[in-house]
């Protein structure tokens, strides 16, 4: 059986959801794209979507993964991850392309933009909260 014809995508126009049983499958961002993946993978239980971002301010709320750590990794710019625990704020720099910080499970997390960022993100969904900054 020959193997299925690829073409290269863009993290700007197209996430990847991974699948537990080693699938990845593009999705096309859109306007509606959290409501989809609502739609598409239900819970998106023991799933991870891989997605990138770009940031000129600060983040204006803070989340929180239950599901497991998520990966964040600049791509460039500088931004500081502020991880609350126990009440206090605890903040890693990432000022050259190709660092990364890996968010404990169920940490409350938001980020401090200090130059305009681009960043990648591999997050397991299921279950992701959200409150104000």
């Amino acid at each position: 059986m020959m193997p299925q014809k690829t073409h290269p995508f863009s993290l700007d126009s197209t996430y990847v959801v991974l699948g537990e049983d080693g699938t990845a499958i593009p999705v096309p961002v859109s306007s509606t794209f959290f409501d989809d993946l609502g739609r598409q993978f239900g819970s998106f239980q023991g799933k991870r979507l891989v997605s990138h971002f770009t940031f000129d301010q600060d983040w204006d709320t803070w989340e929180m993964h239950p599901a497991g750590e998520e990966f964040v990794c600049l791509l460039s710019g500088q931004v500081d991850v502020v991880l609350e625990h126990d009440g206090a704020e605890h903040r890693v720099h990432l000022n050259s392309s190709g660092a990364y910080v890996l968010v404990p499970r169920s940490t409350w997390h938001t980020a401090r933009v200090y130059a305009p960022s681009a960043m990648l993100f591999i997050t397991p969904g299921e279950g992701t909260q959200h409150r104000p900054v």
